[in-house]
């Protein structure tokens, strides 16, 4: 449109656009028929589609919805083409889940593989930097399953979709607490091990009369808080 065309109280162009009233009826046969065109897509592609996706599957279905936003509100748009992108992206996707069925390596390169995030109470920095997970996200989602400290997990698993896999130690041992220094109240609540410390950084726990004053043999982090055992 003109600079000129464009006027704040043209209500109708606001509202309707340049198009005329029919037109909304078209719209929503349009979007009937994209909508059904993505349920199908994800049938097709499986069930994980309506679960977690992974980043091949959050790349399929995003593609999907950007191919078909056009042909929704265009008239001069047809649907011919949305549903030629949808099949390409389907057959493409399943083409790629049945290559990763029989190559365990091409599942690896293209779905990417499972790293152990804490091992015995102790985080895995090499493994959570190759993940890009900080150590307050992890923490978050220990927390959400109601874990307070790093003594109570044996492993914790990041799949290749991105959830997380928590094993717990048994019997627990003493750990880092999981709870935020600013919560005081709490952090007085949990009871500490006697003469056990755990590094602020890693986790790694060591037996000590007191606060050690040496780097952690672990991450060389100097800092140190008693270690909290589950009662």
């Amino acid at each position: 449109m003109k600079p000129e065309e464009i006027h704040l109280t043209d209500y109708m162009r606001i509202i309707l656009g340049q198009v005329p009233w029919s037109f909304l009826l078209e719209v929503a046969i349009r979007a009937i028929f994209l909508y059904g065109l993505i349920i199908v897509s994800m049938r097709l592609m499986g069930k994980r589609m309506s679960s977690q996706l992974s980043r091949h599957e959050l790349a399929a279905i995003s593609s999907i919805a950007a191919a078909i936003g056009v042909p929704i509100q265009a008239p001069d748009r047809g649907l011919l083409p949305a549903l030629l992108i949808a099949a390409v992206i389907v057959g493409v996707q399943r083409l790629v889940f049945r290559e990763s069925y029989r190559n365990r390596t091409f599942e690896t390169v293209t779905q990417g593989k499972v790293a152990a995030m804490v091992e015995d109470g102790c985080l895995q920095y090499d493994a959570m930097r190759e993940s890009v997970l900080s150590q307050e996200r992890l923490f978050a989602e220990l927390r959400q399953k109601s874990i307070d400290n790093l003594g109570r997990v044996k492993r914790v698993y990041m799949e290749a979709s991105g959830a997380f896999t928590i094993i717990p130690q048994s019997p627990p041992r003493p750990g880092l607490t999981l709870i935020p220094s600013w919560d005081e109240d709490f952090l007085k609540d949990q009871h500490q091990e006697p003469d056990t410390y755990a590094c602020c950084n890693c986790g790694n726990v060591q037996h000590a009369p007191q606060s050690p004053t040496t780097a952690c043999p672990r991450c060389e982090h100097q800092k140190w808080t008693p270690a909290i055992l589950c009662e």
